[in-house]
């Protein structure tokens, strides 16, 4: 089972650096993890970004961490108001920590950093709105596939 990949302890601390990210922007964070994606991971990624209704936050500011931890395919998917925004290959230098992080064994840490940078990022265009940010997506980690 997937949610086998990670301890309680594990999925609590990504869990955390998900809730630290948001506090500083309206940007809304999933992290999504599988063991296996047999097919293109942008494909796949943008089809549990749907599946996770990850398009319908107010201002189309939802960002997917997809990881599928056996086949070692990695996608951060950004919605269409991130992307209007952002430079193309903008979540690369993100990808590229994360995977740094991923070849030592680390991927709690990986995610985690990846999560903190990837809110850092979003608080330049999505700033918090004390007044009117909600929490749109749930915090906690959704796990798919055998």
């Amino acid at each position: 089972m997937p949610q086998d990949l990670f301890t309680i302890a594990q999925q609590q601390e990504i869990i955390a650096a998900i809730q630290q990210a948001e506090k500083n922007t309206s940007g809304e964070i999933r992290v999504h993890i599988e063991k296996n994606c047999k097919e293109d991971v942008l494909d796949h990624a943008a089809f549990i970004f749907d599946e996770l209704e990850m398009q319908k936050t107010a201002l189309r500011n939802g960002v997917l961490i997809y990881l599928a931890v056996e086949d070692r395919k990695l996608a951060i998917l950004g919605d269409a108001g991130i992307n209007l925004k952002v430079p193309k290959g903008f979540w690369d230098e993100i990808k590229d920590v994360m995977i740094s992080n991923f070849k030592e064994g680390k991927f709690t840490e990986g995610l985690s950093q990846g999560i903190i940078l990837a809110g850092e990022q979003l608080k330049k265009h999505y700033p918090h709105d004390k007044h009117n940010d909600e929490n749109e997506l749930s915090d906690e980690i959704s796990f798919g596939g055998q």
